[in-house]
This record gives structure tokens, sequence and C-alpha cells, in this order.
């Protein structure tokens, strides 16, 4: 007996857009920490943007470990572009490009 081609299911891999390459999205996390008044409003909206970014890799179906990996990478390109924000904002010249 052959197999019907219906029934049959190809496996399948969803591949996410890398977190670290989400250029705007990292720029407005940023801008956003820096906004904050105090270290533990930064830390709820880290956590807020955490929770927000794991719900839907999560519904994605993205696995734990490589959740953790893209979260990582995340948060370590916001910490680049804090510092790149606050460096361009202390230079001689201000904000001069």
């Amino acid at each position: 007996m052959q197999p019907n081609l219906f029934d049959w299911t190809p496996p399948c891999q969803i591949i996410v857009f890398p977190m670290a390459r989400r250029v705007g999205r990292i720029r407005d996390v940023a801008v956003k920490m820096l906004d904050k008044p105090t270290d533990k409003a930064a830390a709820s909206y880290r956590d807020q943007v955490t929770d927000a970014m794991l719900r839907a890799l999560a519904r994605a179906g993205i696995p734990e470990d490589e959740q953790d990996e893209q979260l990582g990478a995340f948060w370590s390109a916001v910490q680049t572009e804090i510092i790149r924000l606050c460096y361009r904002n202390n230079r001689p010249g201000g904000n001069v490009a």
C-alpha cells in the first residue's frame, strides 16, 4: 500500500529573525531605559520587555534554549546601544555625529 500524499506532514523548523538584529526595537528600548528616572523603574521596564519577548517566542514554538540565547543577544545589543548613546551625548559638541 502506497502512502497518501495528503497524509504526509513534512518536518518544519521555525527560524526566528535574530533579536539582536532588530535595530529599531533595540534603539527604542535603549532610549526608554535611559529615560527611566530610577534603576528600579528601568529594571521593571526590562522585566516587561523580557516577558513580552518570551511570550512571543513561546507562541512561535521556539525552544527554551533558543529563547534564552535570543534574549541574551537582544539585551547585549541594547546595552551596546545604551553605551553608544551615552558616549555620543558626552562628546565635545554634544550630539554632533
